[in-house]
């Protein structure tokens, strides 16, 4: 053997080598996770029902896994500044997000994401749904859903909704409505759920689909009125309100919120905080404080999450299409 082909022999044992104290040493990290606190990204304010879920989740794995549960709030850009962080996080199985109907909204309606929406991050697992309800003000005169489209074509563009921001469920779900009853309504956008509710309240705009268990204090109070419930169903959290189906309006909406992790983060990790998700949605204080909140448990597998998020995305990529949506209006 020459002096060139016994160096490259020896070249590749040592990259054999050095391989395998690599993957013995990841191997062992993966199998001490987690040996320090983990991170939650959650890209909305703090308040809302994204949020709230999450800690109640995340409380209750940091007591199983003997480690704490951060949650940190990033919120902006539509949900992208704190989807983006988790997407350039180590793939280490530390630094996971939260997110909802936006992320995958986002996929069609923002056209420069600073990640790949199905190539940076895996699925986790599913957490919780809030059913949304369309509400009006009282002093708005609308009672049912007849009346919204009689109002509407009678004055094209006066009847306004408001939803959380460009893209998001409440966002969608209105030029859904539009499209739905044949009419043209004026959206106004908020920075989140709290400031759209507050001027919904105070009657400076017309009406919102929004999550029942914010909502359900002020319809019960009569600050609001309940036009229908957007669910298949009558629902369990409000059985007296009519869905919008049954007055002839087939539109279902909601709010969601599951769990992502960086592309690249180890399997068994995902596996077992899927299993820790589906535990504490378990748990005597998530299922009460959900009963509580009217928020649906929807434990379930990655595998099911990941194609829930395909169908959102197609679903979402056909609704800004046909309305014409933009991250502008």
């Amino acid at each position: 053997m020459d002096r060139r082909a016994a160096l490259s022999g020896l070249s590749a044992i040592g990259a054999l080598a050095a391989a395998g104290v690599w993957s013995r040493s990841a191997a062992a990290q993966t199998a001490d996770w987690p040996a320090k606190p983990v991170r939650i990204i959650v890209p909305f304010p703090p308040g809302g029902t994204t949020d709230l879920v999450t800690r109640l989740v995340a409380a209750e794995v940091a007591k199983s896994i003997g480690q704490s549960v951060i949650v940190e709030n990033r919120p902006g850009a539509g949900t992208v500044i704190g989807v983006d962080a988790a997407a350039k996080a180590p793939a280490d199985g530390y630094t996971f997000v939260t997110v909802a109907n936006s992320f995958c909204a986002n996929h069609t309606l923002v056209k420069s994401l600073p990640y790949d929406t199905l190539r940076d991050l895996r699925p986790v697992g599913l957490m919780g749904m809030s059913e949304h309800v369309l509400a009006v003000h009282p002093g708005s005169g609308l009672r049912t859903v007849a009346d919204l489209a009689a109002a509407a074509k009678k004055s094209p563009g006066k009847l306004t909704y408001a939803s959380f921001g460009n893209g998001t469920s409440a966002h969608l779900s209105g030029a859904m409505l539009e499209h739905a009853l044949g009419v043209q309504l004026t959206h106004v956008p908020y920075k989140g759920q709290a400031p759209a509710l507050n001027d919904l309240l105070g009657g400076q705009v017309t009406m919102m689909f929004g999550n029942w268990p914010e909502f359900r204090q002020h319809v019960k109070a009569g600050k609001l009125i309940a036009l229908g419930m957007a669910t298949a169903k009558r629902s369990a959290q409000a059985s007296e309100i009519a869905t919008l189906a049954e007055q002839g309006v087939a539109l279902e909406s909601n709010s969601w919120s599951g769990v992502l992790a960086r592309t690249g983060t180890p399997d068994v990790v995902v596996a077992t905080l899927n299993a820790e998700i589906n535990k504490a949605l378990q748990s005597p204080a998530v299922v009460k404080a959900f009963a509580d909140g009217g928020i649906v448990s929807l434990a379930g597998s990655p595998t099911q999450f990941s194609a829930f998020i395909r169908s959102e995305i197609d679903k979402y990529a056909d609704v800004i299409r046909r309305a014409n949506i933009t991250a502008d209006n």
